[in-house]
């Protein structure tokens, strides 16, 4: 079992960069606190407004509005375990996720590749995801496998899943996968099953990894309470990732695109606390700057790099394990 190197500690090699201090911190919590409880999030599922109704949360039902009292979010964030076990189909691949303790997997979800016979530019297909998962599993630096391409060829109602049969079929690592609504969850958690011996193999050696994103500025949309929620019943991992943008989504300050990340992340946090206490959670960042020429993410910026270094304090500080993006 992989327990990998440990970033920020007080060690004589390594590199850490903490853009905020624990002062700072404190200011970002207390600010993303504030806005869950006054100005709260839009919730558009019907099951997940009755889970945070019944939670203690206050609801707007004519604006879907739901406000989060301080004393939950903090719940939440203390009930979610602070380490995270993915197994690896091959055992040799397991790994341990803990705050601080780095590790690396490929980026995703593209929808173009380079034919590597061709060389032509084409959308990408069903193929081009068995094909990078086998290069994944072969390269060490990579801990994890996350979709690289979608199935482009196949039906969209059903491509995530085709996305995870061929990841699951062509890697032996664990595979982080995007489903796109809590359905999509329930088929790849069976064929997960299937793949390790049924659903208490599962929970006991879980070979998969789910991901979903809310709206900026402070939205949670359908699909995304949905995957949150069978996400949290299933009793496997889900991450909780924001994809702010810095002058677009979000306000342009460092700080301010901070609070407003956070709080989205907390509010699916909560939610997936609220639905089964004690779920396997991480806290997940792609939020970067906007360019201001092109209206579209500026990855790999100098603003992708403060911001995340600062979401890894936030994640540390809350001790959730993090999966954050970079270039």
């Amino acid at each position: 079992m992989k327990r990998n190197l440990f970033a920020g500690g007080l060690r004589s090699r390594g590199l850490s960069v903490n853009v905020f201090t624990e002062s700072e911190l404190a200011d970002i919590h207390l600010a993303t606190l504030e806005v869950l409880e006054r100005t709260g999030v839009f919730v558009e599922d019907g099951e997940a407004l009755a889970i945070f109704k019944d939670g203690g949360c206050r609801i707007d039902l004519e604006s879907r509005t739901v406000r989060i009292p301080a004393h939950l979010v903090e719940e939440a964030i203390a009930a979610a375990p602070t380490e995270i076990f993915l197994a690896g189909r091959d055992p040799r691949h397991d790994i341990v996720l803990s705050p601080g303790r780095v590790g690396f997997c490929n980026f995703g979800e593209g929808i173009m590749v380079n034919d590597p016979a061709t060389g032509e530019h084409r959308p990408s297909v069903k193929q081009d995801i068995a094909d990078a998962a086998r290069v994944a599993d072969a390269l060490d630096s990579v801990d994890v496998f996350e979709m690289a391409v979608g199935a482009g060829d196949c039906p969209p109602e059903t491509a995530t899943i085709h996305n995870y049969e061929a990841a699951l079929l062509n890697c032996s690592k664990p595979v982080s996968t995007g489903p796109q609504d809590g359905d999509a969850v329930r088929a790849t958690v069976k064929m997960a099953a299937a793949a390790v011996g049924g659903d208490d193999e599962l929970r006991e050696r879980p070979i998969l990894l789910f991901g979903t994103c809310p709206v900026s500025p402070l939205k949670l949309p359908r699909e995304f309470c949905e995957i949150v929620i069978a996400a949290a019943r299933s009793g496997l991992p889900n991450t909780v990732l924001s994809m702010a943008m810095a002058g677009g989504s979000s306000p342009v300050t460092l700080a301010g695109t901070l609070v407003t990340h956070n709080a989205e992340v907390l509010a699916g946090i909560t939610l997936a606390q609220l639905t089964e206490r004690g779920c396997p959670v991480l806290y997940g960042s792609s939020t970067t700057a906007m360019d201001l020429k092109l209206a579209a993410a500026s990855v790999g910026s100098p603003e992708l790099a403060l911001i995340g270094a600062g979401v890894a304090q936030l994640a540390k500080q809350y001790r959730l394990p993090s999966y954050i993006a970079g270039a």
